[in-house]
This record gives C-alpha cells, structure tokens and sequence, in this order.
C-alpha cells in the first residue's frame, strides 16, 4: 500500500507543530498536581491539598487562588501561614491550626490585631471579617463576635461606655475626632444581621471570637483576637483535564 506524499508531510508537520506544546501542557499539568498535594511546613502548621504555600521567588502557582497562603512571621509574632484576603490592600489570617479531617481551621485576623495594636495611629478596623473571606470559606456557627464601633462623636461615645458596662474603650482614638469602642460575646448570626447591636454616631465592625459570652470582658479585647476564631472550608472543584490531552495524531506512515 503506498502512501500519499502530501498526506505524510501534513501528518508530520500536525505532529511538529502539536508535540511540543503537548508535553509542556502535561509537564505543567503533572507539575501543579504535586505541588498541591505536596506538604510543606510553616511553624507548627503543616499546609496539604488544598492548601498550598505560594512561592515568592518564582511565582509559581500550585492550586486554586482561594487556599493560597504566604509563611510570614507577622503580628501573631511566629511564623505562620497567612491566607490571602480578598479585599485589597487588607491583611488576611494567619493560620494556627488546620483540621483536614473536618476542614476547619483556626485562624486570626490579622488586619485586626494589627490595627488595635497601634495606637493613637489615626487607623481604625474598616472591614468585618466575613467580607475578607475567599468564597471557599465560611465562618463556623460555633464561634461569637466582636463589634468595634468607630465613634465620630468622641464625646458621645465616652458616654455610652459609662452607661453600658458591656462596652469598653480601645486605645485606638484619633486626637479629638473619634475614638473605637468594643462589645464582646454576641451571638453568631448567619444572617450577618446585627442592627439590634448599633450605636448611634457609630460604625460598626464584626469580627468572629472564640470562647463562651459567659464572663466574657470586652476589655480583653486584644486576648480575644489572639485567641483567634474557626473557619471551615469546602474543596475547590478539580481542574478539567487539559484538552490537549485528548488529541490524537494522524500516523505518519
């Protein structure tokens, strides 16, 4: 049986032109396979599927968006893995611990624990906890909250606080313009309703807390935040095969 020239030249030049991008595709494929599932420690954490920690040097990307994490000593003052937040230019939570068997993890805001810590800076916690959070993750029902109130009325504010003994004075204040007020131990809502908690002249930030509301002193607010609170987490669906997998090659003969 012979075999048309122009046939075979075609069928050669598909495979010179296909072949190479083919086992680039396979190589990067395999590549970002194993480095997801691969273990790597940072501090007493150990990150696995599907988390992964982001290599800085080269960029290169191991997983899906939502559960990449930097190891970074930051204001927990340990290394820690730290989930990237969502929001820009906000800081994400460092990781104190991860539960693969029932995909929670504790974790602290680290935005929070940095603004509170810095006094008389002028800065004052902006965003709630939730909308910092990647869409694979979820706050756990379990934990209670924190509401700090940036008060614009000082004066106000210093009022209120003499009146409810369950609000305390942060050292978060700005000169004479505002200062930051905190309640601690509310109830977890799913609804993220907590208007019966408003205060008037007063914008209000939730952040989750671990603990019991019971005994619970506002004043130890800082020690609340340290001590974290729980996320859980669902798994990212698996990337489709490459479709170049799925070619096949004319033969040559």
């Amino acid at each position: 049986m012979t075999t048309d020239p122009k046939m075979s030249a075609s069928s050669r030049f598909f495979r010179a032109l296909w072949l190479p991008l083919l086992l680039v595709a396979a190589a990067a494929d395999e590549q970002g396979e194993g480095c997801s599932s691969s273990a790597k420690r940072c501090g007493n954490v150990t990150m696995s599927g599907p988390f992964w920690l982001a290599d800085e040097e080269t960029g290169r990307s191991c997983g899906s968006p939502d559960f990449v994490a930097v190891c970074d000593i930051n204001f927990t003052g340990f290394a820690s893995p730290v989930l990237r937040s969502a929001m820009p230019f906000s800081d994400g939570f460092a990781v104190l611990d991860i539960s693969y068997e029932d995909r929670s993890l504790h974790v602290i805001d680290v935005g929070k624990l940095h603004v509170l810590q810095v006094a008389n800076s002028c800065h004052v916690p902006i965003w709630n906890s939730s909308v910092k959070l990647r869409p694979s993750f979820r706050i756990d029902a379990a934990n209670l909250n924190l509401i700090f109130y940036n008060c614009t009325e000082k004066a106000a504010a210093a009022a209120v606080a003499r009146r409810d003994r369950r609000l305390a004075r942060t050292t978060v204040k700005c000169g004479n313009e505002w200062e930051v007020l905190v309640r601690a131990g509310v109830p977890y809502d799913a609804t993220g309703n907590y208007g019966g908690y408003a205060l008037e002249g007063c914008h209000a930030v939730v952040t989750p807390m671990m603990g019991s509301s019971a005994g619970t002193n506002a004043c130890d607010y800082e020690w609340l935040i340290r001590g974290g609170f729980l996320l859980t987490w669902h798994e990212p669906p698996r990337r489709a095969r490459k479709f170049t997998r799925q070619i096949i090659f004319l033969s040559s003969s």
